[in-house]
């Protein structure tokens, strides 16, 4: 079974948002949007597009999104089969999280790793 494909997003909170969002785009170009955040698009080796973003986005420091991971920072990955994984995780002893979401956005569970660092796992809609 294929597990983790890749990176989805990269996810992190911030004390001043604001000037953090914009030292990013100042000094490394990051194309900040108004919903706070980037998408990388994806390309092949020789640069042509491909299917596919990662997302890149800065956050205040409230909220409970990343609960109950008391860390600054939570990464989305990409998987292949979101209830397969799931499952094969609690089967190993991980500590995966009882909630999961579908939407138009695709299916989302949630583990924590050994360090207390909440994972986000995603499996896009079909097709992406």
């Amino acid at each position: 079974m294929d597990r983790v494909t890749g990176i989805g997003g990269i996810f992190f909170k911030a004390r001043d948002p604001d000037s953090l969002r914009a030292w990013y785009r100042k000094h490394l170009g990051v194309d900040v949007q108004d919903w706070g955040g980037a998408a990388f698009r994806w390309t092949d080796g020789e640069g042509n597009p491909v299917a596919g973003t990662t997302v890149w986005s800065i956050s205040d420091g409230g909220g409970d999104y990343f609960a109950p991971s008391t860390s600054s920072f939570m990464v989305n990955y990409r998987v292949a089969d979101l209830h397969a994984l799931v499952q094969a995780l609690r089967e190993e002893g991980c500590q995966v999280l009882d909630r999961m979401e579908e939407s138009e956005f695709g299916k989302f569970g949630w583990v924590m790793d050994p360090e207390g660092n909440k994972i986000e796992l995603w499996e896009p809609p079909a097709g992406q």
